[in-house]
């Protein structure tokens, strides 16, 4: 028969360990979590691509410079012309930005290059192995050339738009002016979400590591 002080060192219940990879005290992820997580990450990266800053400031410029719309005299057209031109220019430039964390930790915005990322707003100095990661890539191209193409599937979208340039539209035009934009958009942003950036661009927040 067992001392009590030896039936007493032995536990009751044994508590199970976590695993190795798992940090103590943290509770482990179902795949309902892990699935909702990975959402909100492609989402995150779909907000990081698609030009929502760009699209705003469409939105609140287009109807002054098309007067609602009536577009009455060839200035208007032109500054409308030059509106497009300018958001869709944008657009693909945003693409090719990056942030980066200095020696102090600060934010510091650049421009990747195809020798690195030319830093903006500091004197931050990568070395080569680090500039390698910043350097102008295919995915790069991709992701500028979808961009101009969602922001102009919206711009078909806008209504001041639309009048200013195609006025009486047949019927036909109007399905088409409805189902194009609305393709490509899906499309673009399926592609965005197939093939995601590591980049964080000028708006798109940076990371603590």
């Amino acid at each position: 028969m067992e001392s009590p002080a030896r039936e007493q060192a032995q536990p009751l219940l044994r508590i199970n360990d976590p695993p190795q990879d798992q940090e103590p005290g943290k509770q482990p992820k179902t795949p309902a979590q892990k699935a909702v997580r990975k959402t909100f990450k492609l989402t995150a990266y779909l907000a990081n691509l698609l030009p929502t800053g760009t699209v705003l400031t469409f939105q609140v410029v287009s109807p002054v410079l098309t007067h609602q719309g009536k577009c009455p005299t060839s200035l208007n057209h032109t500054l409308t012309l030059a509106l497009l031109a300018l958001c869709a220019v944008s657009c693909f430039f945003l693409c090719f930005t990056d942030t980066v964390r200095d020696e102090r930790g600060k934010v510091r915005h650049g421009i990747a290059t195809f020798k690195g990322l030319w830093v903006l707003d500091g004197s931050v100095q990568l070395s080569s192995e680090a500039a390698a990661g910043y350097r102008i890539r295919l995915l790069d191209l991709l992701h500028g050339v979808m961009s101009m193409l969602v922001f102009a599937s919206i711009a078909l979208f806008d209504p001041n738009v639309v009048k200013c340039f195609y006025p009486s539209p047949s019927e036909e035009a109007r399905q088409l002016l409805v189902a194009v934009p609305i393709g490509v958009g899906v499309a673009c942003s399926l592609i965005f979400l197939a093939c995601p950036t590591k980049r964080h661009g000028i708006g798109f927040p940076l990371s603590r590591h």
